[in-house]
């Protein structure tokens, strides 16, 4: 059975990448790193239709609890043939606000993170000649305007630089790398943020910054990552996909 690896994916975009690759018959290991009921309940809703799932708890930018993770994945399930680098984190800065701390933090989770998944997979993928990589990214590393995204998009460009260095280092050993970048996408934390004026105003406002005139769901997002991650794809690495309803509001346009 086909084993993938989901990080950060007991809510939001990862939860929906999760489940949609279940669809498809894989068996798919949960990681989360701090709110294990929710992460139990992703597994459990996969179970409950038919398929394999299991949490594993692991700080992703922890080089020493993604090889744990991975050693539990394989006793489980087997070599990882699908990764998706999905778990990320976003605090708001600029030029004037500033903080080191937040930085590192989102250093360590967004890049660390993808390059320590990726290369605790890399040995069972080269040994079978086959492997999926699938990294989240965002088109704020393309320069949206959206405002406070200003740190957050230098480490989701170092994901696209990543990205492609990997899809050039691993696709002689037949593993493919490529990257999906989201649009603006209502996830419980978006929806969690401010009144019931304040949400539909955001909502109205990012939606009609896309040429398909509406906001992302984090379905969009899973129905690419399965996409890349699927035979269908076997001739596409180093790539980046935007999955953001066309947005116009590109500083690079």
């Amino acid at each position: 059975m086909t084993a993938a690896l989901v990080t950060g994916a007991s809510r939001g975009i990862g939860r929906a990448i999760a489940l949609r690759l279940a669809l498809d018959g894989v068996a798919v290991a949960i990681n989360y790193a701090k709110n294990e009921a929710a992460a139990v309940a992703v597994a459990e809703k996969i179970l409950q239709a038919g398929g394999r799932a299991r949490p594993f708890r692991a700080e992703v930018g922890d080089a020493a609890q993604v090889e744990e993770m991975y050693r539990g994945i394989e006793s489980w399930i087997g070599p990882v043939s699908i990764v998706v680098n999905n778990a990320g984190l976003l605090y708001a800065g600029s030029v004037d606000r500033y903080s080191a701390d937040e930085f590192d933090a989102m250093v360590k989770t967004n890049v660390n993170g993808v390059i320590n998944c990726t290369r605790a997979a890399v040995a069972g993928m080269r040994a079978a000649r086959d492997g999926r990589i699938v990294n989240i990214s965002s088109i704020a590393a393309a320069g949206t305007s959206a405002a406070g995204t200003t740190y957050y998009a230098a480490t989701k460009g170092a994901v696209e630089t990543l990205t492609r260095r990997f899809a050039l280092e691993l696709g002689p050993s037949g593993i493919r790398v490529n990257a999906v970048a989201p649009g603006f996408v209502v996830t419980d934390m978006v929806d969690a943020l401010g009144t019931p004026e304040e949400r539909a105003a955001r909502l109205a406002n990012m939606a009609s910054r896309a040429v398909l005139g509406r906001v992302g769901t984090p379905e969009d997002i899973a129905e690419a990552v399965a996409f890349l991650a699927s035979d269908s794809a076997r001739f596409i690495s180093g790539q980046i996909l935007a999955v953001d309803g066309g947005r116009t509001d590109y500083l690079s346009h």
